[in-house]
């Protein structure tokens, strides 16, 4: 069996899926065999495993920082929310319908087996687990049933870590509050504080780190400070999405939508010289950028209506006819389309008319594609000439099928990985081009061809900076983080709360 910290904290976004995976990190350079864990994930940015599973995105992350393969068992529940009251729910990576909050809460306990059989999967195989908590523990409306922080910790027999931001203010309340609010059999789970994102001088923080410890009986076990480190992000929350509006050489722009997934497919950008990445969510911050991208959406068909109703549809097409090119990713894609059908009310029902700037319609289906693919492009056009025969790899989730018009030929050429099958995918049209692969930005080669095909057609002769091995540019993010918690967590005292 392993051993298990868990990770949990004040309340969302905290930093605990950062510790945990600079955890694993740790734990791995020490020469042990060491994986993430989170029972329920809530998030809308998702991956496909090697089975054609679904899984929350967090634990993809800490298990490249633990290097081993994700499995679907690392993150057994994922809800996937559609509106402001209802997610789909994904139990072992396959959606078993959409739900209300209330009608989730009923059959939740019954799912206790099957995150158990999952987490047992990897207590026998792994020398340590890192089991990350969501939200708060000290949630007490939600406690009952509880199976993602102390009720999770108590089946795991796991002792736990509990986080506070320093940098939403408010720490030590935090802290004192969420432990106040347990009950003793909880308290007693907990081994360690940890005082995260500080900024400054620590010595003047240390009356009040010797008072938190007096009124709780914890140890600090770390200040950590707001460490410059650039991970995949789990959900909207992330800080990323409010970034710098400023544009250099080549403006890239994405559309912020409500509900917007997967944007980690866009991460690679931002470490590109001469390139700017910018999140926008208001027509007037729109402008003529080089290349505006839709992203994915769990939502397409109300997304696409925000859209219409805020002025960003107007503005992308008028950018559109001023030289910008469009490319849509997964929902994007669909929205570019002349129309899209929801026959069986997957999403909102009926028919909505679509941005037109692609001879395309979307159907969508009750069957969620799941899969991963590689191939090359086939029928770039416009811009993006150069890039044919360009590889293309990543993995496909979406519940439409989009059929092309006589006015746009297939982006790519693809194998499903999971069964073989050799099809063309995409669509691409005047400047407009839209595919489902996410992860389709990851390949250097096809980036690289898209950021200086943007240049060349805005006359830049001087090349923007070349894009990274991103995944060489993971690892060295994944060993910074963990230099980063060595030097300010008491590794010998989380080394004795694990024994």
């Amino acid at each position: 069996m392993a051993r298990k910290i868990m990770i949990q904290g004040t309340m969302s976004n905290v930093g605990k899926s950062v510790i945990a995976a600079g955890l694993c990190r740790i734990f791995r350079q020490d020469g042990y065999r060491v994986a993430p864990f989170k029972s329920q994930n809530m998030a809308l940015n998702s991956f496909i495993t090697k089975e054609g599973l679904e899984m929350g995105r967090a634990q993809v992350m800490q298990a490249e920082a633990a290097g081993v393969e994700p499995v679907v068992a690392m993150n057994p529940i994922l809800l996937k929310p559609t509106n402001d009251v209802g997610s789909q729910v994904i139990v072992n990576g396959e959606a078993i319908g959409t739900m209300s909050a209330r009608d989730y809460f009923r059959i939740k306990k019954s799912l206790v087996p099957k995150i158990m059989e999952a987490f047992d999967t990897l207590d026998r195989s792994y020398d340590i687990l890192v089991i990350e908590g969501a939200g708060s523990p000290a949630e007490i409306n939600l406690k009952k049933d509880d199976i993602v922080n102390m009720g999770m910790a108590k089946r795991a027999n796991a002792s736990v870590l509990l986080v506070g931001d320093i940098d939403r203010g408010g720490v030590f309340a935090q802290l004192y509050g969420t432990v106040a609010l347990l009950e003793e059999e909880e308290r007693r789970r907990i081994k360690g504080l940890i005082i995260n994102k500080f900024r400054g001088d620590r010595t003047i923080l240390d009356p009040g780190v010797e008072q938190l410890e007096r009124l709780t009986g914890l140890p600090v076990v770390g200040v950590t400070p707001y460490l410059q480190v650039s991970l995949e992000d789990e959900d909207s929350l992330s800080e990323r999405l409010d970034g710098s509006q400023q544009v250099d050489l080549i403006d890239i722009a994405v559309i912020r939508l409500p509900r917007i997934s997967n944007f980690t497919d866009f991460n690679i950008l931002e470490g590109i010289e001469g390139v700017s990445l910018r999140y926008v969510a208001e027509a007037r911050r729109l402008g003529n950028p080089d290349l505006i991208i839709l992203p994915g959406t769990k939502n397409t068909m109300r997304d696409l209506l925000w859209m219409r109703q805020n002025g960003l549809e107007a503005a992308i097409l008028k950018a559109h006819r001023a030289g910008s090119a469009v490319f849509g990713i997964c929902g994007g894609y669909q929205m570019l389309g002349r129309l899209i059908s929801d026959p069986a009310g997957v999403e909102e029902g009926g028919t909505i008319r679509g941005m037109g700037l692609l001879d395309a319609e979307t159907v969508f289906e009750s069957k969620k594609a799941r899969t991963r693919v590689e191939g090359h492009i086939l029928c770039p056009g416009g811009i993006l000439e150069e890039l044919a025969d360009a590889p293309v790899v990543g993995y496909e989730i979406h519940m439409g099928r989009t059929v092309l018009g006589k006015d746009v030929c297939p982006l790519t050429e693809i194998t499903d990985a999971i069964s073989g099958e050799r099809r063309q995918e995409g669509a691409s049209g005047a400047n407009v081009y839209g595919s489902y692969v996410h992860g389709i930005f990851d390949s250097e080669k096809f980036t690289s061809g898209i950021v200086r095909a943007l240049a060349l057609a805005k006359g830049i002769t001087e090349e923007p900076g070349r894009t990274v091995d991103y995944a060489a540019f993971k690892e060295t993010q994944y060993d910074l983080l963990a230099a980063g918690l060595r030097e300010h967590l008491d590794m010998e005292a989380i080394y004795r709360i694990l024994d």
